[in-house]
């Protein structure tokens, strides 16, 4: 906001003009003179300042709907991003999915149940999301970044969780028949009562792993695994897992 000073009235032209020197100057010294006139005459002109007055007053007015709009202006953003999700549904590919998840989980909206199958979701960024009972068959989820995440009674048949990051998420009772967590970090995580058939763990790291009540891992691959719990390779392959070697 523009502070208005009470300007001095500018001396005579006589008396300025009396100060030049050099008479090339004069005009110059005649534009600087009239200038001075102007900016008198307008600071002394009240209507401005008004003017002045009403436009912060617009700015401040504008900033208080600003904020009072905030709630409404976040359910816009989370509409759309639900739109992109559910117009993809069951479809392959991205569609923006990754985007519109990672916004929703931003925001701590809960994804349950979310229909994600087939999706491409490979590298993204979902760590504590809520996604139990979520469909997740046939998703491309490589190099996923999940730690914390439940998902809890969720569907992961069939899909790519190569390399990624799962530290401490939750996959009681979930689907995982034919799942392929190659090298993925599944540390702390929680496997009681899941079903692993016919999946992939090789090279995975499974420090902390809560593999009690698991439901079948036959034919599962459990070739080259890092930290497993004492005993769990034993089960493993006591249950009809494997453990070859893959090119």
């Amino acid at each position: 906001m523009t502070i208005h000073l009470t300007r001095k009235r500018p001396e005579s032209w006589a008396e300025r003009q009396a100060r030049v020197s050099a008479r090339w100057m004069k005009p110059f010294w005649w534009m600087e003179y009239e200038m001075e006139w102007c900016a008198y005459l307008l600071s002394n002109w009240s209507f401005l300042e008004v003017l002045e007055y009403l436009s912060s007053l617009g700015v401040l007015i504008a900033v208080v709907f600003y904020f009072a709009e905030s709630g409404d202006r976040l359910k816009q953003k989370h509409y759309q991003a639900w739109q992109v999700i559910n117009t993809a549904e069951g479809k392959g590919g991205n569609g923006g999915r990754i985007d519109a998840l990672q916004e929703l989980n931003a925001d701590r909206v809960p994804l349950v149940g979310v229909d994600l199958s087939a999706a491409f979701l490979q590298g993204i960024r979902l760590k504590k999301v809520n996604l139990s009972r979520a469909n997740l068959a046939g998703a491309d989820a490589r190099n996923a970044e999940m730690t914390g995440a439940n998902l809890e009674n969720a569907s992961l048949r069939s899909a790519n969780f190569r390399d990624a990051k799962m530290r401490g998420a939750s996959l009681r009772s979930s689907m995982l028949d034919e799942t392929d967590f190659t090298g993925a970090d599944l540390r702390d995580v929680d496997l009681t009562g899941a079903n692993l058939e016919e999946g992939e763990l090789v090279g995975a790291d499974l420090e902390g792993v809560k593999w009690g009540q698991m439901g079948s891992v036959k034919k599962t691959n459990v070739y080259g695994v890092k930290n497993a719990p004492a005993g769990f390779v034993e089960w493993a392959l006591a249950h009809g897992a494997v453990q070859t070697k893959v090119e």
